[in-house]
């Protein structure tokens, strides 16, 4: 065969390698792509509401690894099992997108967000500067700018990251090159030992960004909740006065809206109050409970977040712009973000392009590649409107208002606290429990009823529904309202079907 490549006009051979024409069979290519799509289109996206599907097709690790064939060879499949790999795939991934997935804080399918995500995966492109992605980097500026517009500020400056936890990283960082700009250069050797402050139900990434960042977990202070979840602000105020009379620096305080857990908003109004009288930046982790401020009705509970430094914003959430689409929003105009973060690659930031450089904002990020993640945000909100995004909030949480009503009514549901977001947290209290004496024995039985339910239904496939302990609290469940597909009638057969799965517990 490379005999006969030889043969033809002005073949080249270097290296024992023929460098005429492609490498790869486009018409092939394009026929896989195409053969791929209808199973992506009839096995994931036509189905996606049929609440007749397994949620998921539950399989120990050890059979999956038979099942899907795991090892990569020296030479290829043929395209047939490509395609039969395709279909297992997707037979035994979770159906994030069916009505009855409840398990974490992000469900369900926008169709324009999806379309959004085929068109930058086809184009592959990288967000950095403005000559490889013109029209993606527009497209971030203009949705930058109408989020800070919901957070109620006049001006402000933003950057799309890969998660809500490296949103909470940049803060923290931005804020602390903020306090001590010379860190940049000089590093954390000549730096006084500087403290951070947080509630006890914040997101785990405050612990971890400290600790990547060089802060340490130790100066993270986690300042007490109330019954509800609120950080406690005189409780902050005792913490802040507490660490500088041991000689700290403390320089942030991180308040969440919408804990992962509770669902709780923390007082921002107050807190921000005690960082204007100390001088601190205030973050507000709002990567769940952001999407609130689209709500006429519900911006009420971020009361106070245009008085934030900076702001993380996670619309892949309640807004469902597909994971992941996550931004850390901040207050300053002056070019914080690319003086702290900057690096100036000469063979990336030239500037003497024969455009306007300002548009390479590269340099406000801690990555090289970026993917365009604003750009599902977008053309999702082109197509629903902020009218459209709106009614996606007010419906979820109407729904969380109708299934708290419902577990009221029924007994063996037992609600942990009134829940003023989508997380609705209870317990559900089997029949062979229900005359027992309130006592450590009850709660120790009570501890085990939840992972039992929780196997049963993923074994079944009938829904997936999270549990956990926290704050000495037994295993209860905790069931999030987000997907737009989710009905009223699904909130009857997750009460109805926690009853089945229990009834000989």
């Amino acid at each position: 065969c490379k005999q006969e490549m030889l043969q033809k006009k002005n073949a080249v051979l270097v290296d024992g390698v023929i460098l005429n024409g492609p490498i790869m069979d486009s018409k092939a290519g394009e026929k896989f792509v195409e053969e791929a799509c209808k199973i992506i289109m009839e096995e994931v996206v036509q189905k996606a509401d049929d609440v007749t599907e397994k949620v998921c097709e539950w399989q120990a690790p050890e059979t999956l690894k038979q099942i899907l064939d795991l090892e990569m060879r020296d030479t290829g499949e043929c395209h047939q099992k490509i395609l039969q790999l395709c279909r297992d795939v997707i037979k035994y991934s979770v159906k994030t997108n069916h009505p009855r997935f409840f398990n974490q804080l992000y469900a369900g399918i926008d169709y324009y967000s999806l379309v959004a995500r085929f068109i930058t995966e086809a184009l592959n492109p990288s967000v950095y500067t403005y000559e490889v992605s013109p029209v993606f980097l527009l497209v971030e500026e203009a949705v930058i700018k109408k989020m800070i517009e919901f957070i109620g500020w006049e001006e402000g400056d933003g950057i799309f990251n890969p998660g809500g936890s490296v949103s909470n990283m940049y803060a923290m960082n931005l804020a602390r090159y903020k306090f001590c700009p010379e860190i940049k250069e000089k590093g954390l050797s000549g730096l006084p030992r500087l403290v951070l402050f947080t509630s006890e139900e914040c997101h785990y990434s405050m612990k971890k960004a400290a600790s990547f960042l060089g802060i340490g977990t130790e100066n993270v202070y986690f300042i007490k909740t109330d019954e509800r979840g609120k950080m406690i602000p005189e409780e902050l105020e005792k913490q802040v006065q507490r660490a500088g009379k041991e000689g700290s620096a403390p320089f942030l305080v991180c308040a969440t809206a919408g804990t992962t857990v509770l669902g709780a908003f923390d007082p921002l109004d107050k807190i921000a109050d005690i960082c204007e009288k100390h001088g601190l930046w205030l973050h507000v982790d709002a990567s769940w409970g952001g999407s609130a401020l689209i709500s006429r009705k519900h911006r009420r509970l971020l009361h106070g977040i245009h008085r934030a430094d900076s702001v993380a914003w996670n619309p892949h959430k309640m807004l469902l712009a597909g994971i992941q689409c996550c931004a850390l929003l901040v207050k300053d105009n002056s070019g914080l973000l690319k003086k702290c973060y900057s690096a100036e690659a000469a063979y990336l930031f030239q500037q003497d392009k024969f455009y306007d450089v300002s548009y390479d904002t590269g340099d406000k990020s801690i990555q090289c590649s970026r993917r365009p993640d604003a750009f599902k945000f977008w053309l999702m909100w082109k197509a629903l409107g902020t009218a459209g995004l709106e009614e996606r909030v007010n419906r979820a949480l109407a729904l969380a208002r109708y299934l708290v009503e419902e577990i009221k009514k029924r007994e063996g549901f037992q609600l942990l606290l009134e829940p003023e977001y989508a997380n609705i947290c209870f317990w559900y209290i089997p029949p062979s429990l229900r005359k027992m004496e309130d006592g450590p024995e009850f709660w120790q039985k009570l501890h085990q009823v939840a992972p039992i339910i929780k196997e049963r239904m993923m074994k079944k496939g009938s829904m997936m529904l999270g549990y956990q302990p926290h704050r000495g609290k037994v295993n209860f469940f905790r069931q999030v309202v987000i997907s737009p597909q989710v009905s009223r009638e699904d909130m009857d057969f997750l009460l109805d079907e926690i009853e089945l799965l229990a009834k000989d517990l």
